[in-house]
């Protein structure tokens, strides 16, 4: 990524705003410079000493000339950005690159470069870049790292031009940004089956027909170069023409990762808080499920999912994955806690069609809303829930009579709808949670079989 401007960094206009701003622009070095000059006229005048106003008149106008000197300096200079890597989990580090090109015909004299970055990316960087000879260039760099995801704009890049005497500084800016995105954590997950993913990848993938139009829709008519064994006799009998049959090709595996968003379902903030973990958990199975090849949909309780994403979700295992798990990094990125207080509207959303796989990532849930996410299993092949308790991410759940009771009922509804449900303590790692949820369904799935061969456990 890289942002630059050519030529004179902007500047003030006018002759009164350029007095003033030269004026503005002098040094603690200069305005003693000009008090003592002042003084020393005044003492000449009042003691009648022409060689103290000499003395005077130089201390004066030294820093006026300087100032007027290095205002009317015109320097032609190129600046550019560019970031490594412009998109960066939260908790690492990404360089900025700063270049400067002299384009004029005149070296440069002495420059201090700095670069305008928010607070929480850490102290705002400073260069002193010495004489740049005509046509040369000069490049620094510096580190940034955040432990909050977000966007966070870098800019614009400011010169201040110093006189050899140290009396006067003006500061110019080029007017160009950067955006730096922190996206969420993401952990490497194990590859695990889940029921529900048999419909439509793997083994147990389901076959669609690749149907390229309305023609499709029948047995279509006979093209150059088809193959003759897909020919279909019948049609073509009541059509009196060649017939072909339609081709099969694997339809791919879908995939909804629900991301709860209520504000009052989590409480504490900052990157160690429930919802900071929550997000990283749906960044982290977004990115798996992409690289197995899963049609996957970001979807929160508001309803909403990523912008530009198909009917389907963002396909894996293609061209476009990586630029689906951009955009949806980029959605997380940003995304906070919403001013719903229910999960109808996500249900109402999924209530459209067959959800594949769901993983949903909930907060705390009372009775209504558990029961409407247990409703949710309606829709989906399989179902795998991960359910904090926020409280206890603040406090010892302990301090709160019947937290754990309420939440343990929470949990019996889920699994009893038939939900692989999972309660996230504090501190728990995304990938052991996702192989207990596989150990979990699969000791559901045998004690299932086992009743159903005759009861027996």
């Amino acid at each position: 990524m890289t942002s630059g401007g050519t030529g004179q960094p902007e500047a003030d206009r006018g002759e009164n705003s350029g007095v003033r701003t030269a004026l503005a622009g002098l040094t603690t070095r200069g305005r003693s410079f000009l008090a003592a000059g002042i003084a020393a006229a005044i003492c000449s005048y009042v003691l009648g000493q022409s060689d103290l106003l000499r003395v005077g008149l130089l201390l004066a106008v030294l820093p006026l000339v300087c100032a007027t000197v290095l205002y009317r300096t015109r320097y032609r200079v190129a600046g550019s950005r560019r970031l490594s890597p412009a998109r960066v989990p939260a908790g690492s580090e990404a360089r900025v690159h700063l270049r400067m090109d002299n384009v004029s015909r005149l070296p440069t004299g002495l420059l201090m470069l700095q670069d305008r970055v928010p607070y929480v990316l850490g102290p705002r960087p400073r260069f002193v870049l010495d004489r740049v000879e005509a046509g040369g260039r000069r490049e620094v760099s510096y580190r940034v790292r955040s432990d909050l995801r977000g966007r966070y704009p870098l800019g614009p890049l400011q010169l201040r031009l110093s006189d050899p005497f140290g009396m006067c500084e003006l500061t110019r800016s080029f007017s160009t940004q950067d955006t730096l995105t922190v996206i969420p954590r993401v952990e490497p997950l194990p590859s695990v089956r889940f029921s529900g993913e048999a419909k439509g990848y793997g083994d147990g993938r389901q076959r669609s027909l690749a149907l390229a139009g309305e023609d499709d829709v029948i047995p279509r008519g006979y093209r150059y170069g088809d193959d003759l064994r897909r020919v279909h006799w019948r049609s073509t009998a009541r059509y009196g023409e060649l017939m072909v049959r339609r081709e099969e090709q694997p339809q791919r595996a879908r995939c909804t990762v629900l991301l709860d968003t209520r504000g009052p379902a989590f409480q504490g903030a900052g990157p160690d808080s429930a919802f900071e973990w929550a997000v990283s958990g749906t960044a982290s199975v977004l990115v798996h499920m992409l690289e197995r090849g899963f049609s996957v949909r970001l979807l929160t309780d508001t309803g909403s999912s990523v912008p530009a994403e198909g009917a389907d979700g963002f396909a894996g295992a293609s061209q476009e994955s990586a630029d689906a798990a951009g955009l949806m990094m980029d959605t997380l990125a940003v995304i906070d806690h919403s001013d719903g207080t229910g999960l109808s509207r996500a249900y109402d959303v999924m209530r459209g069609g067959n959800e594949g796989l769901l993983v949903a990532f909930f907060g705390d849930l009372d009775e209504e809303q558990a029961a409407v996410a247990a409703k949710m299993r309606q829709r989906s092949g399989g179902a795998v829930a991960f359910v904090l308790d926020s409280g206890s991410w603040v406090r010892e759940p302990t301090d709160v009579p019947g937290a754990l009771d309420r939440g343990e009922e929470r949990l019996r509804m889920l699994r009893e709808a038939g939900w692989t449900a999972l309660s996230v303590p504090r501190g728990a790692s995304v990938d052991e949670l996702w192989r207990q949820a596989d150990r979990a369904r699969t000791d559901a799935a045998a004690i299932s079989g086992a009743f159903g061969e005759g009861g027996r456990v």
